[in-house]
């Protein structure tokens, strides 16, 4: 068996917030757009990444995901995000901090999505 991608699938109440978080603060691409229909929908795309980000606020309140962004400069991605967005630093881990497992990380949140970033 092999596998070339996981797309997780982000369920918000109003999709605006997503973009906020995705587009304007992590610097992601919109790459497939239904935004503007009945459901909206987009994909999202950075690097290889992609996530599906939709707006159903039934499936919103169900699901409260979190996942893990690695990088190889954790430095850059906390200075441009503390500078530019700062209302998204998880308040827990809000500064870069040596995880006991090794890891260094920091977090960010919005009303939806946990997501921690993480340098090995």
């Amino acid at each position: 068996m092999n596998f070339t991608k996981l797309v997780p699938n982000v369920f918000y109440t109003d999709i605006k917030e997503a973009l906020k978080l995705f587009v304007d603060c992590l610097e992601f691409n919109i790459g497939h757009d239904e935004l503007k229909s009945y459901q909206p929908f987009c994909v999202v795309e950075k690097d290889g990444l992609r996530i599906n980000l939709f707006e159903n606020a039934a499936l919103a309140k169900e699901h409260n995901p979190e996942f893990r962004l690695v990088t190889n400069n954790i430095e850059e991605v906390y200075q441009k995000i503390s500078s530019s967005h700062p209302e998204f630093l998880h308040p827990n881990l809000s500064k870069i901090t040596l995880r006991p497992w090794g890891a260094r990380e920091f977090a960010v949140t919005d009303s939806q999505l946990g997501i921690v970033i993480q340098q090995w």
